[in-house]
């Protein structure tokens, strides 16, 4: 019997709790490994990535070289920083997710492994779906929040470059990550930790979790909140009839 501390390798021996804690240190040291490498990609790649980020502000009728300003003399330091580390983030973000599923889902068989490296194809394609989804709908909701501004009489004369910068990306990392949802649900479903009848039991209270999360991770406009919530409350869907096809397969009687 193995205790909190130990669980099996992949051999079925016991691991020791200290063992543990190293192939933590690994990981977060691989992690810290691919993210230095996602920055060094960004680098020389910055200018063109800062060009991209100025589209939606194209597509909204507003000049980006007039609306999106550098007032401080450290102004263009800052945007460079941010637009090289965030992106290096982004581009580094869905291995990263795999090497974490790597270490909270080991002691994999060999038939497994083989899922794992499906699952991980998926997990990079979802989050990919996720960053072109929210670098569409930034135009519309950049409008949404100038219309409100507008109809305050206070529509700005520019923006802060950098601030910019920040809120772009950190959109495209946050509608990324949340596509990486149903790879954790259909995760805990292989592991029998779900099942689709209570997945569909707690539904209800998923979607309004989806919703706050959209609500904290977007602009406060509700075009954009719902833009991300909705994709997901339909991956959700899907998940659980995933979930149901493979019970329905593990119950069927072999020949």
């Amino acid at each position: 019997m193995t205790t909190q501390n130990e669980t099996p390798d992949d051999e079925g021996l016991i691991k020791p709790f200290l063992d543990h804690l190293e192939d933590l240190r690994r990981t977060l040291l691989w992690c810290l490994a691919v993210l230095i490498v996602g920055v060094l990609i960004a680098i020389p790649i910055a200018p063109d990535i800062l060009d991209i980020l100025k589209r939606p502000v194209a597509a909204t009728g507003r000049n980006p070289a007039d609306f999106l300003k550098i007032i401080d003399v450290m102004g263009g330091m800052a945007v460079a920083i941010r637009v090289v580390l965030w992106s290096g983030l982004l581009i580094s973000l869905p291995l990263i997710v795999c090497l974490i599923g790597s270490f909270v889902f080991p002691g994999l068989l060999a038939n497994e492994k083989r899922t794992t490296i499906g699952a991980a194809v998926l997990a990079v394609l979802l989050f990919l779906t996720g960053v072109a989804l929210g670098f569409s709908i930034i135009p519309a909701a950049l409008k949404a929040m100038f219309r409100v501004s507008e109809w305050m009489n206070a529509e700005p004369d520019f923006v802060r470059l950098p601030d910019y910068v920040s809120f772009v990306l950190k959109l495209l990392i946050a509608f990324g990550l949340m596509f990486e949802l149903p790879i954790v649900v259909l995760a805990l479903g292989a592991m029998g930790l779900v099942s689709s009848p209570q997945l569909r039991e707690y539904r209800r209270y998923v979607i309004v979790g989806l919703f706050i999360a959209a609500m904290l991770l977007t602009p406060p406009d509700p075009f954009t909140q719902v833009l991300m919530a909705a994709p997901m409350t339909l991956l959700y869907e899907a998940c659980i009839w995933i979930l149901w096809l493979h019970e329905k397969r593990s119950s069927a009687p072999t020949e």
